[in-house]
């Protein structure tokens, strides 16, 4: 079982996330002593939405085309509705999330991130929750939709808004420690 300290994580992401939904576990999970990477298309910095106006800027590590999950213990999917909208239309994107899942590895999704779940076809079967304003998205998807800070399914954790971070960044720490997942496939 890896300590947090020893693990990496990936943050995915691009214009218009949710600011505290990258922010919080960006900072929490460097704070706890892990290595957090930020991935962007084309590795740019990226502005975040913060309520109801463009937020901070958040620098990229990485360009989204160089990274792998077997590089990583875990992938972060925060929300805001702009964030996951445009990734989701990226392949690339897509398929990480899908090796991600089929390789075991955490990941946790919050607010309207789930919806690179759904796009990456993963939720079937899987007890999740959401932002409600997706709910029906990952209801049709075939998710068992739940409405709590924490849904859990395996190693894949669901939150529904920023409300739930301190949950959500806690349980991403615990199920990382875990190891990896036993799962089906995506």
């Amino acid at each position: 079982m890896p300590k947090i300290t020893d693990t990496r994580i990936l943050i995915l992401a691009t214009d218009g996330f949710e600011q505290s939904e990258l922010e919080t576990p960006l900072h929490d999970l460097r704070e706890k002593g892990a290595t957090v990477h930020v991935a962007t298309p084309g590795g740019a910095a990226i502005t975040g939405w913060d309520k109801a106006n463009w937020g901070n800027k958040v620098e990229a590590d990485k360009d989204l085309k160089d990274v792998r999950a077997e590089d990583y213990d875990g992938l972060v999917l925060p929300g805001g509705q702009i964030n996951p909208d445009i990734l989701r239309t990226k392949p690339e994107a897509v398929q990480l999330v899908k090796d991600f899942v089929d390789q075991g590895r955490i990941v946790a999704a919050i607010c309207h991130g789930p919806w690179m779940l759904v796009e990456a076809d993963v939720v079937k079967g899987r007890e999740m929750t959401s932002y409600p304003s997706i709910k029906t998205d990952l209801k049709n998807a075939g998710a068992d939709w739940v409405d709590r800070e924490i849904a859990i399914d395996n190693g894949i954790i669901t939150s529904r808004n920023p409300g739930d971070l301190p949950a959500f960044v806690g349980k991403i720490v615990e199920e990382v420690e875990e190891g990896k997942h036993s799962r089906r496939a995506a």
